[in-house]
């Protein structure tokens, strides 16, 4: 039997949180009541003002407020003007840190993954867990993480691009 990963999961270092939920499923309940599925397969971090691929790096804005919240809250943008990203902040309030759900069993690529699951900007700022239709489930499933460097990330520098925070559950 799955259960309801609580706020206090996410409450925790990225680094730590980031591979944890490799193996999780994400799910969404839509307004007829049915609910979209996936388990997560690959993960990113991002950590920090410190780290320069995090949209942090440059400081609390309007577009990153919401990475400085306690953890559990929804950070869903949109990229390249067309696609919606979903990462979850993690840690405590005043330290912006967030993971990117990067890929599921069924839809690779972070893109492609939001867009089947119906995922968009509406549920930036919301709450994962009860009663918020948007949450991650434990049923248990611990695949081997393997990891390696981040995607898209060149503008943040050599140091940063080589970062192995991308966590990838091996087949």
């Amino acid at each position: 039997m799955a259960i309801r990963l609580e706020k206090s999961f996410f409450k925790r270092d990225v680094l730590e949180v980031a591979p944890e939920l490799v193996g999780k499923l994400v799910c969404h309940r839509m307004a007829d009541g049915s609910v979209i599925r996936d388990r997560i397969t690959e993960t990113e971090a991002y950590r920090g003002e410190e780290d320069k691929a995090c949209h942090a790096s440059k400081g609390r804005t309007k577009r990153t407020e919401l990475l400085y919240s306690e953890g559990g809250v929804f950070y869903v943008y949109l990229c390249y003007g067309m696609h919606w990203l979903m990462n979850v902040v993690t840690g405590n309030a005043g330290e912006p840190q967030g993971v990117l759900i990067r890929a599921g069993e069924l839809y690779r690529g972070p893109a492609k993954l939001t867009k089947n699951l119906r995922i968009d900007g509406s549920l930036n700022g919301v709450t994962a867990g009860d009663p918020a239709d948007v949450w991650f489930e434990d049923d248990g499933y611990r695949p081997e993480i393997i990891t390696a460097p981040r995607v898209g990330v060149d503008y943040a520098g050599e140091y940063w691009k080589q970062k192995e925070w991308r966590f990838i559950g091996k087949e």
